[in-house]
């Protein structure tokens, strides 16, 4: 015979019986206690199932010091995502339904803000065929932006937008990085913004990066950096700006990326600032490296030109009226020295050329046949198809 219970209310078994299930259901198992009752054959706690792990418990995590977390949180918050639309034109517009004659395409890419009243660096070919941009920060906040001006040879454009207190990105120098430091890249690839990759700096000084006739000596990270991510900072560990991610080389399993360094990037900034456009000197030679096996085929079927056979640049053609045919330089010149630096190949010559100044002096050092000369020039300043 069963314990009476009141009128309406649950019988003890079936209160347990409840609460058993409401614990299994809420947490995913847990003890419970139940009433020393008849039909309760194991009455008190429940046992716990068999123990998968036998380890002591882990050490409570202590606050730490993540230098990348550090670094990201003072520049992320001033790299902004940059939307363009650019008007193009469809040759087969309007024929055999081939839709309207000008089209809208849209692009995107990213940029950081460098003065809190609202001057951005990006790239020149994010921002190229536009005038006007959207600029998105990783508040929410949005902006019209005008792109003040914009060098394709160095690939840097300058956005302002109208605003103030914006946060700024600290610039570090980039003379100082080494291969073999961290390099941690910020942008929007992919369309997915504020993204955050990590390498190191894998090499400097790269001349050659992309193709001849550049004028940027490139920073080399292994940082993982696609499409979006152009015009983006590539900064350091200690939350500095050391470069602005432009280009990738891509292979099977493997990919490198490539940034203009950012002393080079201010420097093209100012000028923009100051003129709305870069100015670049022009000295008016065409280059060839030349190699052990490249002289050695000159010297036997050229009677002008005698040529060591060595690794270096040598003067193919000197333009008419430009500042080396005044100096004097001559085809056949192997240039060995521009200002104070050694120069290996063409793209090192121009990179030092573009380290001068229009109209200031520049020294030369060649070899011409068995002796060595050094000549002084003005660069003139750079027209465009020069």
């Amino acid at each position: 015979m069963t314990s009476p219970s009141a009128p309406g209310l649950p019988s003890p078994r079936r209160r347990a019986l409840a609460a058993a299930g409401l614990c299994g259901l809420l947490l995913g198992g847990c003890a419970i206690s139940l009433p020393n009752m008849p039909g309760f054959p194991n009455r008190g706690t429940i046992a716990p199932g068999p123990r998968v792990s036998d380890a002591p418990p882990a050490a409570p995590i202590q606050p730490g010091n993540n230098f990348i977390v550090n670094a990201v949180d003072k520049v992320g918050p001033a790299v902004v995502r940059i939307d363009t639309v650019k008007r193009v034109i469809n040759p087969l517009g309007g024929l055999f339904g081939g839709g309207p004659s000008i089209q809208q395409q849209q692009g995107q890419g990213s940029g950081f803000i460098t003065r809190s009243d609202g001057v951005i660096l990006t790239n020149a070919h994010v921002v190229e065929g536009t005038a006007e941009v959207s600029v998105t920060l990783p508040d929410g906040r949005s902006f019209n932006g005008k792109v003040l001006g914009a060098d394709p040879l160095t690939d840097i454009a300058v956005v302002r937008v109208v605003a103030q207190k914006l946060p700024v990105a600290p610039l570090g120098d980039s003379a100082k990085v080494r291969p073999g430091e961290w390099a941690i890249a910020i942008g929007n690839p992919l369309g997915l913004d504020n993204t955050v990759t990590v390498g190191i700096i894998s090499a400097i000084q790269r001349t050659n990066a992309i193709g001849e006739g550049q004028r940027v000596p490139y920073i080399q990270t292994d940082a993982a950096v696609n499409p979006g991510n152009s015009g983006g900072p590539l900064i350091n560990d200690r939350g500095q700006v050391i470069g602005v991610n432009t280009a990738i080389r891509q292979a099977p399993g493997a990919g490198l990326s490539f940034a203009i360094p950012i002393n080079l990037a201010k420097q093209i900034a100012a000028q923009i600032l100051e003129k709305g456009r870069a100015s670049h000197p022009y000295i008016g030679v065409r280059l060839q490296a030349l190699t052990p096996q490249l002289a050695r085929e000159i010297n036997a079927t050229s009677s002008e030109c005698r040529l060591p056979e060595i690794d270096g640049v040598v003067v193919v053609e000197v333009l008419r009226d430009s500042p080396a045919a005044k100096a004097g330089l001559q085809p056949c010149d192997l240039i060995e020295t521009v200002g104070d630096k050694k120069v290996k190949n063409p793209s090192e010559v121009q990179v030092a050329v573009d380290q001068g100044k229009v109209g200031q002096s520049l020294a030369i050092s060649i070899k011409r046949g068995s002796s060595s000369r050094t000549v002084t020039l003005k660069p003139a300043e750079l027209r465009s198809g020069e």
